[in-house]
């Protein structure tokens, strides 16, 4: 009995520790960041700064892969999904302003 009870309360442990990993902040951030990624290029200008833009994405992809797989500690999970969500914001951006200073402008139309 006292065998059964210790592994019913090894496993709600468990369930907890796991939801509060798979609720982490930055992992939150990172997916936000997720849906900014562009699925196509400013203006439909396929050039080098697209290209560029989506390796870049495909490797902080990559390495987020790698540092979970790397991962410790719950620490090391909060730095991964961090270091990612930061690299796609600053790709992003790199792309948006790179495409700016060529005339194309990043931008919703709606029409009313």
């Amino acid at each position: 009995m006292k065998l059964a009870a210790f592994a019913a309360l090894a496993l709600g442990l468990a369930a907890t520790a796991n939801a509060a990993v798979n609720d982490l902040f930055e992992e939150r951030l990172a997916h936000a960041e997720e849906r900014l990624i562009f699925t196509a290029p400013i203006a439909g200008i396929e050039n080098k700064l697209w290209f560029d833009y989506r390796i870049d994405v495909t490797e902080a992809q990559k390495e987020l892969h790698s540092d979970l797989g790397r991962a410790s500690d719950i620490e090391d999970l909060r730095d991964a999904w961090e270091e990612y969500a930061r690299e796609l914001r600053k790709e992003r951006i790199h792309y948006i302003e790179r495409m700016a200073k060529r005339g194309y402008r990043s931008g919703t139309v709606t029409v009313n």
